[in-house]
Parts: C-alpha cells; sequence; structure tokens
C-alpha cells in the first residue's frame, strides 16, 4: 500500500512468552528511526501475541497487544523475539509456544520475509519457515535448532544469516546488526549508515562475523596491568610493539611482564594476533 508515494510495509512483532527485551527494543529502535531517515517506505509497526500481555525477560510487562491475525497481509515483514521461554516447563507456557508454531504455520505466506532474532529461530524452525534454507540462531541453540528443524542448514558462529526472504540472527546485540541490514536493503546503505550513527553503535557488523569476538579473546583473567596493555594494542594495532614499550605501558619489569604472558598464554596470543 502507499501513502503519498511511500511505501508503507507492514511489520509484525511476535511476542512470545517471556520474550528478551532486547531481541525486541534493539531492532524495533532500528525501524523507529528507519521511519524518520527517509520517506520512501514507511514501516508500519504492529505488536502481536497470543494473549494481550506478556511479560518479558526482565520482568516488565508488555501490554496491549494485538491479537494474531489468521493470516499476514501481503509483503509483511515479520520479526520473530527470542525468549526465556525454551527453558520453562511450565505446561501452560509450552502450550502457547506449541500454538504460535501452529500459527506461524498458517499465517506465514511464501512472500513474508522472517526475521528471527536468537531463540525465535526455534519457533520459526518448528513451524518449518527454514526447511531447506540457511539459518543460525544463538550458540546454546544451535543444536535445538537442528533437531527441530532437519531440513534446514544450520549455520555456526554466525552472527547472522540471509537466505531469501528468511533472516536470522544469533540473537541479544546482534539483533541490532541484523536490522541494520534488512534496513540497508530496503532504504540505502546510508540510511542504515546514519541510523548506526544515531545509535552509537561503534563497529556495524557484518552476517559473517563470528558470534565470538575476537577483541574478548584472551580476555579472561582479573590482572589490570595485561589489561592495560591489551587496551592499548587493541586501539592502535599497527604500531610496533616491543616487550619495552608493552612493559611501559604495564608499570612492570619486562622479566615480569614475561612472566604474566606465560601465565596467561591466551592474553599473550590475542596480542600477538591483533
Amino acid at each position: 500500500m502507499d501513502e503519498g508515494g511511500t511505501r508503507v510495509i507492514p511489520f509484525y512483532t511476535l511476542v512470545p512468552p517471556h520474550a528478551l527485551l532486547l531481541d525486541i527494543a534493539g531492532p524495533l529502535e532500528v525501524i523507529r528511526y528507519a521511519n524518520g531517515e527517509q520517506r520512501d517506505i514507511h514501516f508500519d509497526c504492529r505488536y502481536i501475541a497470543a494473549s494481550d500481555e506478556q511479560q518479558t525477560s526482565i520482568g516488565l510487562a508488555l501490554a496491549r497487544l494485538e491479537s494474531l491475525p489468521a493470516t499476514l497481509p501481503e509483503n509483511a515483514l515479520l520479526l520473530i523475539s527470542g525468549s526465556t521461554s525454551r527453558f520453562d516447563s511450565d505446561p501452560g507456557t509450552q502450550r502457547e509456544r506449541q500454538a504460535l508454531a501452529t500459527w506461524l504455520r498458517r499465517a506465514v505466506r511464501p512472500d513474508t520475509t522472517v526475521i528471527s532474532i536468537c531463540s525465535g529461530a526455534l519457533l520459526a524452525g518448528e513451524a518449518g519457515l527454514f526447511d531447506g534454507r540457511n539459518c543460525t540462531t544463538h550458540a546454546d541453540c544451535l543444536e535445538g535448532l537442528r533437531r527441530i528443524a532437519p531440513l534446514s542448514q544450520v549455520a555456526e558462529n554466525r552472527l547472522f544469516v540471509e537466505d531469501g526472504n528468511r533472516f536470522s540472527s544469533a540473537g541479544i546485540s546482534t539483533g541490532i546488526d541484523l536490522m541494520l541490514h534488512v534496513v540497508s536493503r530496503l532504504t540505502s546503505p546510508a540510511v542504515a549508515a546514519r541510523i548506526a550513527k544515531t545509535m552509537v553503535v561503534y563497529l556495524r557488523r557484518s552476517g559473517n562475523d563470528p558470534q565470538i569476538s575476537p577483541w574478548l579473546t584472551g580476555r579472561n583473567h582479573i590482572h589490570p596491568a595485561i589489561h592495560r596493555v591489551q587496551d592499548r594494542v587493541m586501539a592502535e594495532p599497527a604500531q610496533d610493539w616491543s616487550l619495552e614499550r608493552l612493559a611501559d605501558i604495564a608499570a612492570l619489569s619486562e622479566r615480569h611482564l614475561s612472566r604474566l604472558f606465560r601465565e596467561q598464554p591466551a592474553s599473550a596470543s590475542s596480542i600477538m594476533s591483533t
């Protein structure tokens, strides 16, 4: 539908029980900014659920949610949020998840663009929406997705995956990366870049980036001197970092710093690979 030359795209967000709030808020903030950054496309946002109120992962309730429509309109976008309910053994919660999977099988059209965030891929997979498609999800859910959707090709260690009109992401913060990618496709890269700047997205990540950041490799130690060295090297990786310079940053002797690196080999390798 067009309004005064603006193409209106229906954008539905499916809110499952105990939805991860950032899975919704992050991507939808991207969409909100997209509506303000350009006039070619307007995303008409609707929030739908099996009941008019849902508790989220942080205890905040989302209210005045719309009922599930019998079918989605033409060329709609459907975002499926992740949730903590996959860990919930409550029979009522599991019945509601089953009802959502049944609804997805019935309501999603061939022209519907499906966007799953985090464990939302499990609902999409259970509904057969990834059959014959490449997809991904959070690292903790990969095996579950393979079991639920054996006809899909589940990619490991990917931030997000695009296969036709099926998009899936690792979840949590990666929902922002994925939605910036979707907005870039539907509007323009320039619009997505402005949104990223406004949202202070320090580094836009691509779908091929790994889920485990290389910047965090070798960081699971508690020594402040080594953290200072790692911070400095990562800020200026092109510098010629001698042991003498690193020791000055750490405020340690070269011998002492060398001993710490031997005790924390992962921290030393993270610096060498920078």
